[in-house]
């Protein structure tokens, strides 16, 4: 065999050789590819079973159950309240499902508070393990500003949330009055449309010979401004 010929060979067997090792390693690829498809599940929807249904659901897939939590809810009680992953998700066989059951409905004994002061009834409240809700108030004239009315739910057992609402007796507003602008105006008109008002005067007389005696010619508040009943009004009077 001449040397062509034989590098000839050579090259025929070399390029054989990596024909059947690629062929080998896709093989390889293929299967391997195939073993991890084959051992993956999609997780089903666990919420709302108990907790036997979902431990048989993952079992016919591969997977595992596990409690991680249980939580005070509306729904039965060893009901699935949440889970981990979440439905459709893919999971490898063998990994688990975290989920959280229902403690039930927790049997809460509400404090009668109605007729205690806001203060007192948050204090009874956080010693019962309790928390204050929504405090809406109303001015009612025969009940103690600061005081409890109505609450919700009412004193007693079976309550389904700690949050306790309170509707609390405020405090009567006190009535207001627009100031009027009165500079210029004389001295005793000013006072009587105070005294209408029930508003209080406190006069200060300066010398301001460019004013008619007896004109209001400074005040405060100032004319437009909201006033309460009991503000009293400064007013600044030519000599």
């Amino acid at each position: 065999m001449t040397l062509r010929e034989r590098l000839e060979w050579l090259t025929r067997m070399a390029f054989l050789v990596f024909i059947l090792a690629s062929a080998a390693f896709l093989s390889a690829i293929t299967a391997m590819r195939i073993a991890i498809h084959g051992r993956e599940t999609t997780m089903p929807n666990l919420v709302g079973k108990n907790v036997g249904e979902a431990a048989q659901a993952l079992r016919s897939k591969g997977l595992l159950l596990n409690v991680a939590d249980r939580v005070y809810s509306d729904v039965p009680i060893n009901q699935v309240v949440r889970q981990t992953p979440p439905p459709g998700m893919l999971m490898k066989v063998s990994q688990q499902a975290h989920v959280v059951l229902s403690l039930g409905q927790r049997q809460l004994e509400i404090p009668s508070l109605e007729g205690n002061t806001l203060r007192v009834s948050r204090i009874q409240l956080l010693r019962a393990g309790l928390q204050v809700g929504e405090v809406s108030s109303v001015v009612l004239p025969d009940a103690p500003p600061d005081t409890v009315v109505i609450q919700n739910p009412k004193p007693g057992k079976g309550a389904g949330t700690p949050r306790v609402d309170f509707l609390v007796a405020g405090m009567p507003r006190e009535a207001s009055y627009v100031m009027p602008y009165v500079v210029g105006l004389n001295e005793l008109d000013v006072e009587r449309r105070m005294d209408h008002a029930h508003l209080r005067t406190k006069i200060h007389y300066v010398d301001a010979s460019q004013w008619p005696h007896g004109t209001v010619i400074d005040q405060a508040p100032l004319g437009g401004s909201q006033i309460a009943v009991s503000s009293e009004v400064d007013l600044t009077v030519a000599n």
